[in-house]
């Protein structure tokens, strides 16, 4: 009875950009760049379509950074944009997700078993220039979870490895070698589950907290009440992974399914969000 809540998607860090949110409720959902052109995936910015426009991802930016914080390659632009390879993860059709992140996200997806949930959340932006917020945007019902470590032998990690093919770390490994030399948490998914069409999920609120000088991003109070949010702090400026003890049934129940959210049915009845 468990659902885990994890930061996704491009941002202002390695895209330049955050996915737009429009006035009717549709929004954009752009995988990360990918850290190295080394990978199988065939999704890149020039041709990762846009759901609310006519353009593609490589539109939404001029620059992208795609090792911001290990700063291990040059920024991509001009010609170079639209082949760049996208890290598509999760990956909304083949309902798969993979993560090497260590604040929390190993252990807590680790922990997942079948029927659980894990949720996605990312930043979105309106157009007009709103503030931007933390929105969940799809979820998929846990079917299984494996894990690649260093530790394992070849064989272990290249048949894992191979089980996965849809998976974007899988994408990127070497035969049995990873991107990384840290365990890797692989996650596969079944319905319900998805992206959700419209109207996503704010999570996020955006204000001076007592004690501090300077604004910043937390969990909304209502949301950690409605979902039992019992992991992962209140500050949200670098996307933790929410522990929530809640069943996916009722999860489910509270957000609703992913191809039925509509603008009729807002999410403030559900959530406890607006």
């Amino acid at each position: 009875m468990t659902v885990v809540l994890a930061g996704v998607g491009a941002d202002s860090t390695n895209l330049g950009a955050l996915g737009p949110l429009y006035d009717d409720g549709r929004f954009e959902y752009v995988p990360i760049p990918e850290k190295t052109r080394e990978t199988t995936e065939t999704e890149t910015l020039g041709s990762w379509a846009l759901r609310g426009d006519d353009g593609v991802a490589a539109d939404l930016t001029t620059r992208i950074e795609p090792q911001p914080v290990r700063g291990g390659r040059d920024p991509i632009s001009g010609d170079d944009l639209e082949s760049w390879p996208l890290h598509r993860d999760p990956n909304f059709e083949a309902l798969t997700y993979g993560e090497h992140r260590t604040s929390g996200y190993v252990s807590r997806l680790r922990a997942l078993e079948p029927g659980d949930v894990v949720g996605f959340y990312a930043g979105l932006r309106r157009p007009g220039g709103d503030r931007a917020h933390r929105y969940l945007i799809g979820y998929f019902t846990v079917d299984s979870v494996a894990v690649v470590t260093p530790e394992q032998s070849d064989e272990e990690r290249r048949a894992i490895l191979e089980a996965h093919p849809e998976n974007a770390h899988a994408k990127r490994a070497r035969g049995d070698e990873l991107y990384l030399e840290k365990p890797v948490v692989i996650v596969d998914g079944r319905e319900p589950g998805g992206l959700f069409d419209r109207d996503p999920i704010r999570i996020s609120d955006y204000y001076v907290r007592e004690g501090n000088v300077q604004a910043q991003y937390y969990l909304r109070e209502e949301v950690e009440s409605a979902w039992n949010v019992r992991e992962g702090g209140a500050n949200m400026m670098f996307k933790p992974a929410y522990r929530c003890e809640l069943s996916g049934e009722r999860f489910r129940e509270k957000v609703g399914l992913p191809g039925e959210r509509s603008s009729a049915d807002p999410p403030s009845r559900r959530s406890g969000a607006e």
